[in-house]
């Protein structure tokens, strides 16, 4: 069981912000997980991978995938305090699931 959470590289996120993101996914994604996924994903050690997408369009079609195949997923929009626009898709998280399965819509993304 693993959970993937991509983000943005060209939003130019500060370290803060980028973690503040992908702890806001990785959170709404395991919300959105059934009980026994979620529990299978924390007796592994709560596997999570940070990974590269380079635009909006490559999180809404990284989700789409994800909703396709049953997944859990979250995409998380900025609430505009700090440095970006009130709306700002910054996120994606899939799984926690399957590795294999995770790794099909994930796979060919570069680690952040």
């Amino acid at each position: 069981m693993k959970q993937v959470i991509a983000a943005r590289t060209d939003l130019g996120m500060g370290r803060g912000k980028l973690a503040a993101q992908v702890a806001h996914a990785s959170l709404s994604a395991y919300e959105d997980t059934g009980r026994k996924a979620r529990k299978a994903w924390k007796g592994g050690g709560q596997k999570k991978i940070v990974v590269k997408a380079p635009d909006e369009s490559t999180l809404f079609d990284l989700a789409d995938q994800a909703r396709r195949d049953g997944l859990p997923h979250a995409i998380i929009r900025d609430a505009g305090h700090t440095q970006l626009e009130s709306g700002t898709a910054t996120t994606v998280a899939i799984g926690p699931a399957k590795e294999n399965v995770v790794d099909r819509i994930t796979g060919d993304l570069s680690l952040y």
